[in-house]
C-alpha cells in the first residue's frame, strides 16, 4: 500500500530545502513550476488518493492539504522576501542625497548682435520699409559688376572674401540683395524701400575690431525725385530711434563704388554728448556708417532708367553699433557662445 501521509510528508521536506537556496525570480518561478502549479509534484499527490484504503483517506488528504499549505507559505515568503531585497537594491543604487543643493538653471538671453539687428529692422518698419533677406553665396556679378565694381578694379582690394570658384563667392557686402531686388523687378519698374540684414565676409581679422564674418543693415530707396536731402532725413530719424533724441549726425565726403556722392556719416557721442571722451576719442564724433545716392550706373545695370529714377543707399555694421552702445572691446566675443558675456551685455 502507498504510504501517501509519509510521501506528503518528504515532499514538502524536500521542497522547503530547495526552496531556501533560491536567490533570484528565475529560479523562484521554475519552483513554483516544479511544486505548486496544476502539474506539480505536491498537486500530482492527490492523485494517488484512489490508491489509498478507504480508512487512511482522510487522514491521507489532510497530509497532502498540510504539505501544501507549508509549501505555498514558504513560497510567499520567500517571493516577499526577494522583492523586498530588490527594491533595497534600487533604492541604494538610485538614491538621491537632499543635503546637496540644487541645480540652478541659467536663464538665456538675446545676444547683442540680435538685438541690434532686432532694433534696427523694427525701426525701419516703422517707417514703411520692407525687409529683403539676400544669400550668403553670391554670384561675382550681383557682388561687384552690377554694384559698379567690374574685374581687377582696385576697390576689390578692400574686399577680398573666400571663393568657392571663379564666379562663386561668399558676399562681401549686403548690397547685392538690392541688385537682387532692382533686377526683379526692372521689368515693371516701380519704387523700393528696402533694407537687407545678413553676414557678409571678408579677408579681414587683422585686430580687435575686425572679423571675418561680420553683420551688415543695408538699405535701399529708389523713387522718382529722391535727392541726398530724402537721405539727410532718413537718416537723422534712424539716429535719434536708435541714440537718442538728442543725437545729430555729420555727413562728410567719402567715396563708394555704387554711390555718387558718397559720405561718412558721423553721430553726435552719446556718452558725452560731444564735448569728447575716450569713446569718440575726443573728438565729439563717431563714425557709424556710409551713405550716398545711388551711382546712376548701378541703376542702369540693374534694369531702372537713371534719368526718371534716383534713389539712396546706406549700409550700417552691426557689430560696430553694438561695441559703441555695450562697450564690447572684442568684435569676436560675439560668436563666442559664452552666457557670461550674454549676462554682462544684455541691456541697454
Amino acid at each position: 500500500m502507498l504510504d501517501l501521509i509519509e510521501l506528503a510528508g518528504l515532499t514538502s521536506k524536500k521542497a522547503k530545502e530547495e526552496l531556501s537556496l533560491l536567490n533570484d525570480q528565475t529560479g523562484l518561478d521554475a519552483f513554483y513550476a516544479k511544486y505548486l502549479s496544476k502539474k506539480g509534484e505536491i498537486r500530482m499527490l492527490l492523485s494517488h488518493m484512489k490508491e489509498v484504503v478507504a480508512e487512511k483517506k482522510k487522514e491521507a488528504g489532510e497530509a497532502v492539504n498540510k504539505a501544501m499549505g507549508e509549501v505555498s507559505a514558504a513560497y510567499e515568503q520567500k517571493r516577499a522576501k526577494l522583492e523586498t531585497e530588490k527594491l533595497a537594491k534600487r533604492l541604494e543604487e538610485e538614491k538621491i542625497d537632499i543635503t546637496l543643493p540644487g541645480r540652478k538653471l541659467t536663464t538665456g538671453r538675446i545676444n547683442p548682435y540680435y538685438q541690434i539687428i532686432d532694433e534696427v529692422t523694427d525701426i525701419f518698419l516703422e517707417m514703411g520699409y520692407e525687409v529683403v533677406e539676400g544669400r550668403d553665396v553670391e554670384t561675382d556679378h550681383f557682388n561687384f559688376e552690377l554694384l559698379n565694381v567690374p574685374k581687377d578694379h582696385p576697390s576689390r582690394d578692400m574686399q577680398d572674401t573666400f571663393y568657392i570658384s571663379d564666379e562663386l563667392l561668399l558676399r562681401t557686402q549686403t548690397s547685392a540683395a538690392q541688385a537682387h531686388t532692382m533686377c526683379e523687378r526692372s521689368a515693371n519698374p516701380r519704387p523700393i524701400r528696402m533694407i537687407c540684414p545678413g553676414k557678409a565676409y571678408r579677408r579681414d581679422d587683422d585686430d580687435m575690431t575686425h572679423s571675418h564674418q561680420f553683420a551688415q543693415i543695408e538699405g535701399l530707396v529708389v523713387d522718382k525725385n529722391i535727392s541726398i536731402a530724402n537721405l539727410k532725413a532718413t537718416l537723422e530719424l534712424f539716429v535719434k530711434k536708435m541714440f537718442g533724441e538728442k543725437r545729430e549726425i555729420r555727413l562728410r565726403s567719402s567715396y563708394f563704388p555704387f554711390t555718387e556722392p558718397s559720405v561718412e556719416v558721423d553721430v553726435s557721442c552719446f556718452k558725452c554728448g560731444g564735448k569728447g571722451c575716450a569713446t569718440c576719442k575726443d573728438t565729439g564724433w563717431i563714425e557709424i556708417l556710409g551713405a550716398g545716392m545711388v551711382n546712376p550706373k548701378v541703376l542702369q545695370s540693374c534694369g531702372y532708367d537713371p534719368k526718371q529714377w534716383s534713389g539712396f543707399a546706406f549700409g550700417v555694421g552691426v557689430e560696430r553699433v553694438a561695441m559703441l552702445r555695450y562697450g564690447v572691446d572684442d568684435i569676436r566675443r560675439f560668436y563666442t557662445n559664452d552666457t557670461r558675456f550674454l549676462k554682462d551685455y544684455s541691456g541697454k
